[in-house]
């Protein structure tokens, strides 16, 4: 009776912390993945970022968990002058003085049953850098300048941010990643103001430059991997087939980690050259919609076929579903493809 009794405590201990006994090993399971099976939409915005707490904000978000979303992603921003500081203009520092747009949509989101993921972006427009991939220094005080300044931005925005679902460290930052003692340093400072799961979105090209996923719960990139080598239109073989090359390549990356792979940003243009060039903002040529509705195509299916990659943020969507800009989803044929994957997907 004694070892009984023993039994069923610890059957107890175990079902009271959340383990569960798995009959063909006896070890115990970890939790739910938090990132399991992402179907979801950057909402930009067209400015500073007012227009995500507006009640446009809302009604996009529902119309989106129609059409099979179950995660949305915002990215607050702040610019950076020459001298490294990060910040900028008067203007978006004045947004952080009332901060509804940054936590109204977290509260609207879980209203609708969705998740939402901060992703706070550099703006490098008006400095020195051509997009955020190019920021670097040239003296030691101006790399000790950036990484206090953002690291003071970044986690104020965390602590704005604790009631979301997921935060991301940094974004397309590439040729600041080699600089891994104050990235793990911002890491450990972000998870004392956000206690939930962390990643870092490095750009298609230098992920596997990022020396601290370890830090984090998930690898994320930016997904505009060149599909094809030509600027024709696609078969969907050959986009399935690029695809499968793709997501071995990720696999394997994600098993060497020890860490699964979220694609932090998915779009393609509305552009002859999606397939060729996905990360171009430039639109139109020869058959631009019918490419760019194949590769979203080819993309979604490959995309859940992978145990290592827990899903996707689609680039992007805007408040009251504007039209102007490029990579919108929000077209009727891109309303068409997410809808037709993701709603039967749930």
């Amino acid at each position: 009776m004694r070892y009984v009794s023993i039994l069923i405590l610890l059957i107890s201990t175990l079902a009271l912390s959340g383990a569960v006994i798995n009959s063909d090993d006896e070890s115990p399971t970890t939790q739910p993945d938090p990132f399991a099976q992402i179907h979801g939409m950057t909402i930009s915005c067209h400015g500073s970022g007012r227009s995500w707490g507006s009640d446009a904000m809302v009604e996009s978000m529902a119309k989106l968990k129609a059409m099979g979303v179950n995660w949305i992603a915002i990215h607050p921003y702040a610019g950076i002058n020459p001298n490294g500081t990060v910040g900028g203009s008067s203007r978006r520092s004045r947004m952080y003085q009332d901060t509804t747009w940054l936590t109204r949509p977290i509260e609207e989101a879980h209203k609708l049953g969705l998740k939402i993921m901060i992703k706070p972006h550099i703006a490098y427009w008006g400095s020195p850098f051509s997009w955020r991939g190019e920021i670097e220094f040239e003296t030691e005080e101006q790399w000790a300048r950036f990484f206090e300044t953002y690291q003071q931005w970044i986690t104020m925005v965390a602590e704005l941010s604790a009631d979301a679902d997921a935060f991301v460290v940094g974004t397309e930052l590439g040729k600041t990643v080699h600089h891994e003692k104050p990235w793990r340093m911002i890491i450990a400072a972000i998870k004392q103001k956000f206690k939930g799961p962390l990643t870092y979105c490095a750009n298609w090209d230098r992920y596997e430059d990022v020396p601290f996923w370890d830090a984090l719960d998930v690898i994320a990139l930016q997904s505009y991997f060149p599909l094809v080598s030509h600027s024709n239109l696609p078969s969907p073989d050959e986009l399935d087939k690029s695809w499968e090359k793709l997501i071995a390549r990720l696999e394997s990356f994600a098993k060497k980690n020890n860490r699964k792979i979220l694609l932090g940003e998915l779009g393609y243009n509305r552009s002859s050259n999606a397939a060729l060039r996905p990360w171009e903002s430039r639109q139109g040529g020869e058959q631009a919609e019918e490419t760019q509705r194949r590769c979203l195509t080819a993309a979604l299916p490959a995309i859940d076929s992978s145990e290592w990659i827990v899903g996707a943020f689609l680039w992007k969507w805007f408040p009251g579903e504007s039209g102007r800009g490029s990579f919108i989803k929000s077209t009727p044929t891109m309303r068409k493809v997410i809808s037709d994957h993701w709603v039967n997907t749930q």
